[in-house]
């Protein structure tokens, strides 16, 4: 059975680490669409998101996204969105409630979003 909206990303999270969640269906069906493409490279980034979310050292593959893509919206309160390379076109974006200590996953794909190609 496939992920869905609001569901974990994995099992529950130990002390200190986030927890990761997807924001949409949509992004749970990409989150598997990456895991089967680039299996080792997926569990790297979910790696990332469970324990350095905001890393203080950010990285072109580890990053803030800019300009108006840089915060997204979950339940009505504007976030951080953050983005994580998966693979050279494969992308895993999430928002940082550190609020709730939760990743959402509102965006993964096996290709280049499209929205950053204007």
């Amino acid at each position: 059975m496939s992920p869905k909206r609001g569901e974990r990303a994995a099992p529950p999270p130990g002390p200190g680490e986030w927890d990761v969640r997807f924001a949409t269906g949509e992004a749970a069906k990409g989150w598997e669409q990456l895991a089967v493409q680039a299996a080792g490279n997926t569990r790297a980034a979910w790696v990332l998101m469970r324990t350095d979310p905001a890393p203080a050292v950010r990285t072109e593959r580890h990053h803030r996204l800019k300009g108006e893509l840089a915060h997204g919206a979950h339940r009505g309160q504007p976030i951080e969105r953050w983005q994580i390379e998966v693979t050279a076109g494969g992308r895993i974006w999430y928002l940082l409630d550190t609020e709730r200590h939760t990743v959402w996953i509102d965006q993964a794909s096996t290709g280049h979003p499209k929205v950053t190609d204007r």
